[in-house]
């Protein structure tokens, strides 16, 4: 049998003595305070006689807490210790709670203007600029800023909530929405919500804005601000279609609505897979759907990682990893196994390599599939290697066993017998054993130490490059001495924009030998005219790799634009280490700080230390 969950380093809750099964929030968003004030209810579960119940918390203030056990009140002292970089422990302190009790806990307090998971928006930092905005990303560990909790993966709660808002502005949730009334005052909104499935503290999320709601189909809608309301329903069309297919692969879908939200620019990821509301960056918006496998990605998160999820942020790549390679299998079955082939090989020579070589370097911790995190806070390691390994190792095994549709079924009964709970790297190992027991030479095969616990980049896999070596031929005609250079962009117009970003990324390989071609790739691709964002980055990096001077307002107009780390971060290192642009790109960073997400802001701070 696989071990015990070692314990979760990122929490100072004491989770194995006692757990949250369901919490209520009476919450009033406050925007001229810019924070949140109410209280929590947690209902607990006591599974090891003890005298303390231990929560995180950052920054919070709590002004009370009562506990209550066969509905009489006992005793409850608290107090708050620091706990470095994962903010701070709230400790409460009672008489001894047996083991199958079950207290319930209240507390009363409020945010700070400065929570971690929060970005409160200004009317006029946002799309439309007519009322104010906010909006959480609580993962990894930032839900301990909003409320005080067990914030581990390792613990799951239901939860409900009853949120009061100005009038006029809309309040959605990661749950299913209850109806709203008017506050007492009359001056306000109260809005219900209600997430019966059991999740972990990262997935708590709430979007306070002005909201206009386009319906996809009876379970999906897609909400934004209204000039972007008609854009986002023509970009997110088909995801009703993507959500029948990830059910044929991974299960039924539980969580009863899928909808998205299209945030402000300053939301700091791609999609984030809060459940019942994917929240989505409009950097998605090409005007093409040709963005839309962040969808497929998120929609995939339903099965892994909502319902299956990592004990702790070390085993990160039990949720990441095999979402990426649940995304490519809907991705193959909606455009040919060739595109599922294609899209797994760019993820390990354009984002693995990339990332263990050039951000990381070979030898580094953050480089293993299962990282050891100790004190330090998960975005520290956050990159696409849990992504990007992580599915490289599902394909690799999948092929060993030569046998796809034996895997596919492997992957829904793993859907199904971890369903609710948290895993580990070593059950998931197991199981993998058990399904696959006479196969078990096969598996002893693979080198599970260098896979799992060995930094650097694990051994490619064997892919179809049918697609792949058109876009490296067209590139290699940019990049090799004496070859003919293209002179019109036919070939390049008709490609996906999977392969464009293929070949220009296959471009991006050359550091330091290409800056005097770059005026005729971007003319004759017309590259600076590009809408897709995924490619007009690629072309802002392949230009500040090969110190391209005209390329330096663009990029930094680029960076002032977007909040999405995958982009302006990579942007800001280069602008950073080039000394022509340096002081001025440090200058634009810090005088744009007010409106960038703390996320963002934190991990571009990094790279000047």
């Amino acid at each position: 049998m696989a071990p015990p969950h070692p314990r979760d380093p990122s929490t100072a809750s004491n989770y194995e003595q006692v757990v949250v099964s369901h919490y209520a929030l009476n919450w009033k968003i406050d925007f001229e305070k810019n924070n949140i004030i109410g209280d929590i209810v947690a209902n607990l579960d006591v599974k090891q006689d003890t005298s303390n119940i231990i929560l995180d918390i950052r920054d919070l203030t709590v002004h009370s807490v009562c506990l209550r056990l066969n509905n009489e009140m006992i005793r409850s002292d608290f107090s708050s210790k620091d706990n470095g970089a994962l903010g701070q422990k709230l400790v409460i302190t009672t008489d001894t709670l047996k083991s199958g009790d079950k207290p319930v806990l209240e507390i009363k307090y409020e945010t700070s203007n400065q929570a971690a998971a929060l970005q409160f928006l200004a009317a006029e930092q946002t799309t439309d600029r007519v009322a104010p905005y906010l909006f959480s990303q609580c993962q990894a560990i930032n839900a301990r800023s909003i409320i005080p909790c067990m914030d581990t993966p390792s613990v799951k709660s239901t939860y409900e909530a009853d949120v009061c808002v100005p009038t006029g502005l809309t309040c959605l949730m990661s749950a299913i929405g209850h109806g709203s009334k008017p506050s007492e005052c009359g001056k306000r909104i109260v809005f219900s919500f209600k997430q019966p499935v059991s999740i972990p503290s990262y997935l708590l999320a709430i979007v306070v804005g002005h909201l206009e709601r386009k319906d996809i189909s009876e379970r999906c809608a897609v909400w934004a601000e209204p000039s972007q309301a008609e854009a986002s329903l023509y970009e997110f069309a088909e995801t009703e279609k993507i959500l029948k297919v990830a059910e044929d692969v991974a299960g039924p879908y539980v969580w009863g609505r899928y909808d998205l939200v299209v945030l402000p620019a300053t939301f700091p990821f791609g999609g984030m897979e809060n459940p019942c509301l994917t929240f989505i960056t409009p950097t998605l918006l090409a005007g093409d759907r040709s963005l839309v496998n962040v969808i497929a990605h998120e929609i995939s998160h339903s099965w892994t990682g909502n319902l299956v999820t990592n004990f702790s942020w070390e085993h990160f790549w039990l949720n990441e990893g095999f979402t990426v390679f649940l995304e490519r299998k809907i991705h193959g079955k909606m455009f040919g196994e060739l595109e599922r082939q294609f899209e797994s090989e760019c993820g390990f020579e354009e984002a693995l390599v990339r990332t263990v070589n050039d951000v990381f370097g070979p030898e580094h911790e953050y480089t293993k599939l299962v990282q050891n995190l100790g004190n330090a806070d998960p975005d520290e390691a956050f990159s696409s290697i849990p992504y990007e390994k992580g599915s490289a190792l599902l394909f690799t095994i999948e092929q060993a066993l030569g046998d796809n549709d034996r895997f596919e079924k492997f992957l829904r009964s793993y859907i199904q017998k971890f369903s609710y709970k948290s895993v580990s790297t070593e059950e998931w190992k197991e199981y993998l054993y058990d399904v696959f027991s006479d196969k078990k030479i096969i598996l002893d095969n693979i080198d599970w130490n260098l896979w799992l616990h060995k930094s650097g980049l694990p051994p490619k896999p064997h892919y179809d490059s049918t697609l792949m070596k058109a876009c490296k031929e067209l590139a290699a005609k940019w990049t090799t001495e004496g070859s003919e250079t293209p002179t019109d962009g036919e070939i390049f117009a008709k490609m996906s924009n999977s392969q464009k970003l293929a070949v220009i990324d296959a471009i991006r390989v050359n550091k330091g030998t290409f800056g005097d071609r770059m005026p005729e790739l971007t003319a004759t691709y017309k590259l600076d005219q590009a809408k897709n964002a995924e490619l007009k980055f690629s072309w802002l990096m392949l230009g500040l790799e090969n110190k391209w001077t005209p390329i330096v307002d663009a990029s930094l107009a680029f960076a002032l634009s977007v909040g999405r780390m995958k982009y302006c971060k990579p942007i800001y290192r280069s602008l950073f280490c080039w000394s022509a642009t340096r002081d001025r790109a440090i200058s634009q960073f810090k005088a744009n700080i007010p409106n960038m997400h703390p996320i963002t802001v934190k991990a571009i701070q990094s790279l000047l230390k």
